[in-house]
């Protein structure tokens, strides 16, 4: 309605004032929040739009499927039209018009929209110590894992690249422990095995190349509206620590890619981190710290974070208090528990002498809501009962039929869909292996004599094996017995069939600490976690 800002909702006989969100203010973060069933989705589909239009790419996630129908406009034959008319005459929005947006799908699993691949490095440590919900002591291994990578030079980029470097460091423990601490083989069997179980869940196609490049999301079409990237994460949902960890990841990204913009008119990218509470369930006190640290750091990045879910008490006060623009949704208080959250969530609102905001916030309704957005100077608004605003793009899902053609119109069509598989720690550390195994053969054979056919394997190929006759297994081993005595013993208890793990500590035993430290760049919570 106003330029510089978005327009939310609000007018009518029992609501006084048109509620509009200030641009230049939106990066201040903000909360909605409500519970199922209220209009959460439907206030983050219409600030997605407003921000759209106002050229502010968004990032958002799917979680149901129907945020995906802001491709496509709204329409005169929904069952919802009328209502719709009238809520916009009611709050003065005229003209009303369904608009499709520019929209990018975006997808873990490749399936629903754009592959999104990071690189084990980028990953780091820390997060993917939450992702596999390790111990103290296990982490500090998965350290020292990448301490070694980063000292001799091997790219980690995707999940065998890292189980790969395991073995190693289990097979090189006692080595590596008189440098680095303690490094228990069982710790290690941990870590593989919460791999194992990550690799299960279909992780394995997010690790790897290409990796995402956030220029292909903070971007704005032809018409200079923002880009609109959306997450299918109806099946990510599935897997809570993995959703949670990425769009942490994503979270990171932003903060050390982007330049520090100090307050600009509007937003570089707005984040919406739905179902927040996945974030800090469980999350160690040393994590929720970082991230309230980026929270209140991202700003003058020009980065918008606005987090969506069912109760305020979800978000940790801390960062709660960051959080200038709010919409709170109905609240239920069934239980002493419900009764203090709402206390707590009516509190944190500006008062407003016509109403009482927690009396309010359990009588809105479906598309409803209690609303204070950030005025002049940073000075929270008056609390105000609004009616949120009908969304121009369409309410519902999209049909496969219209995913796919989405995905093949999109400027990014083509650009992730191959996975690539370059050098790196997998196949460094197998060529070692392989080298070494070459070498131990090659010293085996005796210096002087007669040449060993059994050595060079010319002599008869007789094998033991349990369903050939007793006679050719005897006669086997005599003859192995008279060729160690013509020809001589192998000079050292190397076998050929060695396993790969004790090749690569052989072969990487020599170049451990030889080379200078090339700090692998990862990504671990930008620069407040790594200092890349």
């Amino acid at each position: 309605m106003t330029e510089g800002r978005i327009f939310v909702g609000g007018a009518g006989p029992d609501y006084g004032v048109a509620e509009e969100m200030r641009l230049d203010y939106a990066n201040r973060h903000g909360l909605i929040a409500g519970a199922t069933g209220t209009g959460k989705t439907v206030t983050l589909q219409i600030l997605a739009e407003g921000f759209s239009r106002a050229g502010v790419p968004v990032f958002l996630s799917d979680v149901k499927g129907d945020l995906a129908g802001l491709a496509q406009p709204g329409s005169a034959t929904h069952r919802l039209h009328d209502k719709l008319v009238a809520r916009c005459e009611t709050i003065g929005l005229s003209p009303y018009t369904y608009e499709a947006f520019p929209v990018v799908l975006w997808d873990l699993f490749g399936r629903q929209g754009h592959p999104v691949r990071t690189t084990i490095s980028e990953m780091g440590p820390l997060l993917l110590s939450r992702l596999l919900d390790l111990s103290e002591a296990q982490e500090g291994i998965l350290n020292i894992a990448f301490r070694v990578a980063d000292e001799d030079g091997l790219a980690l980029l995707d999940l065998k690249d890292l189980q790969a470097l395991l073995v190693w460091v289990g097979e090189n423990a006692k080595d590596l422990s008189l440098r680095y601490g303690n490094i228990s083989t069982a710790s290690v069997g941990a870590i593989q095995r919460r791999l194992l179980v990550l690799e299960n869940q279909g992780a394995t196609g997010f690790f790897g190349e290409p990796a995402l490049d956030l220029a292909d999301m903070i971007a704005t079409e032809g018409d200079g509206r923002g880009r609109i990237n959306i997450l299918a994460a109806s099946e990510l949902m599935q897997s809570p620590r993995l959703y949670a960890t990425f769009l942490l990841w994503l979270l990171s990204e932003l903060f050390e890619t982007l330049p520090e913009v100090g307050d600009p008119e509007k937003p570089k990218f707005v984040f919406f981190f739905d179902e927040a509470h996945l974030l800090f369930d469980d999350a160690p006190k040393a994590l929720i710290d970082k991230v309230e640290q980026v929270a209140r750091l991202i700003r003058s990045k020009g980065v918008g974070v606005y987090f969506v879910t069912q109760n305020p008490a979800d978000v940790p006060d801390d960062i709660l208090g960051q959080l200038g623009n709010r919409v709170q949704h109905a609240l239920r208080a069934y239980t002493p528990r419900d009764q203090k959250g709402l206390r707590a969530a009516a509190d944190t609102f500006r008062p407003n002498p016509a109403f009482d905001s927690e009396t309010a916030i359990k009588e809105v309704g479906v598309g409803e809501a209690v609303t204070s957005f950030l005025e002049r100077k940073g000075i929270p608004g008056i609390a105000q009962r609004t009616l949120i605003r009908p969304p121009s793009s369409r309410l519902g899902t999209l049909s496969t039929e219209e995913r796919a053609a989405i995905m093949g119109a999109s400027p990014l069509a083509g650009k992730y869909d191959t996975p690539i598989d370059r050098l790196s720690a997998f196949e460094i550390l197998r060529q070692r292996a392989e080298d070494a195994a070459r070498a131990a053969d090659e010293e085996d054979l005796p210096e002087d004599g007669p040449e060993n056919p059994w050595a060079r394997g010319q002599g008869r190929d007789y094998r033991a094996d349990e369903e050939a006759p007793s006679w050719r297994n005897r006669e086997y081993s005599t003859a192995r017995r008279y060729s160690a005595k013509t020809y001589g013993t192998r000079k050292t208890t190397k076998r050929r069939g060695d396993s790969t793990s004790s090749a690569f500590a052989k072969s990487l035993a020599r170049s451990a600490g030889t080379q200078l430290g090339r700090a692998i760049t990862r990504g671990i919570m930008g620069g407040l976690f790594k200092g890349r």
